[in-house]
C-alpha cells in the first residue's frame, strides 16, 4: 500500500511539474485590434503563459515578421528591438515594435519566431502566429491565407467578436487542411501593461479548480474547428504540431500555428 501511495505522489508531482508546459503561448499583442482611425500601434512579442501570467521563455531571434496589407507583403524583421518581459514569476527575453497604420482595412501581422528548446518535454516549440488589426471597419485582408507553412485561416473577423459568438477557423499546413488537428485554446488573463514590459497581478477572470486550462478541442475532418467565446478579452488558438517541419538540429520539432482574436461585450 505504501508503494502504491508513493507512485500516486510521485505521479501527481509529475504532472504538475510538466502541465504549464502544454501551455505555452506565443503573443503578438496590441492592445486594440479593431481601431476608429490609423496611426502607430505598438506591438510586443513575448512567449509565454497568458493565463496565469506564468514562466516567460526566452527568445531567441525571430526567423521572420512581416505584415500583410491589401494583399501586400511588408517585412518589419529589422524593426524588432529585444526586451525583458516580467511575468508573476520570471522575466524573460521578448521583443517589441511599434508600426503606423496608414488608411483603412486590415493588417495581419505575422510572426515565426526562432525554435524554442523545452527541456521539460524534450522538444523544440515554433508557434508560427497571427494577429489581425483594422482600421474603420473596412475588411480587406482578415480571411486571406499567407502562406505561413502552419496557418490558422479564420472565418469570422477575429476583431468583430461578441461575447457568445463563435469562432470559426481552418488548420492549415503548406495550404492544405488538416483534419483532427489538436487546438489549444487560451485567454489572456492578466493584461500586458505596454509601459512596465509586464503583465498586470489582477486577473480578468476566474475558473473553477477543475475546470484546467488551457482548453483543448479538436478540428473535424476537413481542418475546420469552432469555439464560443465565453468572455470578452484576448482568445488565443494553437494548432499542435500541424506544421510540416517535425525535427530541428536532431530533436522532435512541434511546428505550431497561432491565432488571437478579441471579444467585446455588447452594451
Amino acid at each position: 500500500m505504501k508503494k502504491i501511495v508513493l507512485v500516486l505522489v510521485g505521479l501527481m508531482v509529475s504532472v504538475m511539474f510538466c502541465a504549464p508546459a502544454i501551455a505555452h503561448f506565443q503573443m503578438v499583442y496590441t492592445p486594440e485590434i479593431a481601431l476608429a482611425k490609423g496611426g502607430e500601434i505598438d506591438l510586443k512579442i513575448v512567449f509565454s503563459h497568458p493565463f496565469e501570467a506564468g514562466h516567460t521563455m526566452n527568445m531567441g531571434t525571430p526567423e521572420q515578421f512581416f505584415v500583410v496589407h491589401k494583399e501586400k507583403k511588408k517585412d518589419l524583421l529589422n524593426t524588432l528591438k529585444p526586451i525583458t518581459w516580467t511575468s508573476l514569476t520570471n522575466s524573460g527575453k521578448a521583443y517589441e515594435t511599434s508600426y503606423k497604420l496608414r488608411g483603412m482595412g486590415d493588417w495581419i501581422f505575422c510572426l515565426t519566431p526562432a525554435p524554442y528548446w523545452e527541456e521539460a518535454d524534450g522538444i523544440y516549440i515554433q508557434q508560427i502566429t497571427k494577429t489581425v488589426v483594422n482600421v474603420a471597419g473596412l475588411p480587406t485582408d482578415w480571411e486571406a491565407e499567407v502562406g505561413l507553412p502552419a496557418e490558422i485561416v479564420p472565418l469570422n473577423k477575429p476583431y468583430n467578436m461578441l461575447t457568445g459568438n463563435v469562432f470559426r477557423g481552418i488548420i492549415k499546413s503548406n495550404g492544405k487542411p488538416v483534419p483532427f488537428a489538436e487546438i489549444e485554446v487560451e485567454y489572456i488573463n492578466h493584461t500586458p501593461q505596454m509601459d512596465k514590459n509586464a503583465f498586470a497581478p489582477k486577473e480578468n477572470a476566474q475558473t473553477p479548480p477543475t475546470f484546467g486550462w488551457p482548453t483543448t478541442i479538436y478540428a473535424n475532418a476537413q481542418g475546420e474547428f469552432s469555439y464560443g467565446i465565453p468572455k470578452a478579452g484576448f482568445w488565443g488558438f494553437c494548432a499542435l504540431g500541424v506544421g510540416p517541419a517535425k525535427e530541428f538540429k536532431g530533436k522532435e520539432l512541434s511546428q505550431d500555428a497561432v491565432i488571437w482574436i478579441h471579444a467585446v461585450d455588447m452594451k
